[in-house]
């Protein structure tokens, strides 16, 4: 009998400064993600917590730095399996404005292995986790849908669309 896949729901921050990007190691605690990937700051949303809440409360934890500000640009669902958990991952992306100050991880622990701003031109699909892929793109088009399901110029999606009858 197979499990059931878990649900968790993620805020991301998208952090830029120049070229840069703020991303995050990813450390063997990892629950969703392989370890060793570059990911951006954040994580899942506690029971009861407010997204934006829970963004200001991650990115603290995994960069050290404060959120000033943060707009929501999109939202992808992702199916994962890591250490025998199917995972149904929802991620929730904001361009994020954050205080400057020092790089520091302060929880311990945790699911990040390291903190680094890292130049977006050198940055390749192999080495980024799928949401960090996913949060680059919607830097350069944050209005073109992604997946297979993106809706067709016409309305629904285009395999969601209703067979023409003859």
């Amino acid at each position: 009998m197979e499990t059931p896949a878990r649900t968790r729901v993620s805020a991301y921050a998208i952090a830029t400064t120049a070229d840069q990007l703020l991303l995050t190691r990813l450390s063997d605690a990892s629950p969703v993600f392989a370890p060793g990937l570059w990911h951006l700051p954040g994580g899942g949303i506690d029971p009861g917590e407010q997204p934006r809440q829970a963004l200001a409360r991650e990115v603290y934890e995994e960069t050290g730095l404060e959120l000033l500000d943060a707009r929501l640009v999109g939202a992808r669902s992702y199916a994962a399996h890591r250490l025998g958990v199917h995972w149904h991952l929802v991620g929730l992306f904001y361009v994020a404005t954050l205080a400057p100050g020092p790089l520091r991880i302060t929880e311990q622990d945790g699911s990040t292995g390291a903190v680094r701003w890292l130049p977006r031109s050198g940055l390749t699909p192999a080495t980024l986790s799928p949401a960090a892929r996913d949060g680059l793109a919607l830097l350069t088009a944050p209005d073109e849908p992604a997946g297979p399901l993106a809706p067709t110029p016409d309305g629904p999606a285009a395999r969601d669309a209703p067979t023409p009858r003859s």
